[in-house]
């Protein structure tokens, strides 16, 4: 159904925050091992309810405005925008059912 696309500094407002879906955001970087064992699990939410919410995942590395603008701290962090606004965030790896539950009520 759905897959994973790219957002970076300059499409993030235009994808995220002006989307009319519910939007999963996965911030990763190349170097980080805990972002490598999330990207499948979220490649696999996206094929499931990729009709319903929008999955996007951004490169900290190549565009450090967005993480900077939204508290990013860590990586991985997974933040679920609806209507332009952040309604859940989660920092770490998470296992899929946490990731299923945070956009359970948006499916």
């Amino acid at each position: 159904m759905g897959s994973v696309s790219e957002v970076t500094d300059d499409t993030f407002e235009e994808v995220v925050l002006k989307s009319e879906k519910p939007v999963v955001v996965d911030y990763w970087a190349d170097w980080c091992g805990p972002c490598k064992q999330v990207a499948p699990v979220i490649e696999e939410l996206a094929q499931a309810h990729g009709d319903k919410v929008t999955f996007v995942k951004l490169d900290t590395n190549t565009n450090p405005v967005t993480p900077a603008n939204n508290h990013v701290l860590g990586l991985p962090t997974i933040q679920v925008y609806v209507g332009g606004e952040l309604v859940k965030a989660f920092k770490g790896a998470k296992s899929k059912s946490v990731l299923l539950g945070a956009i359970e009520e948006y499916l």
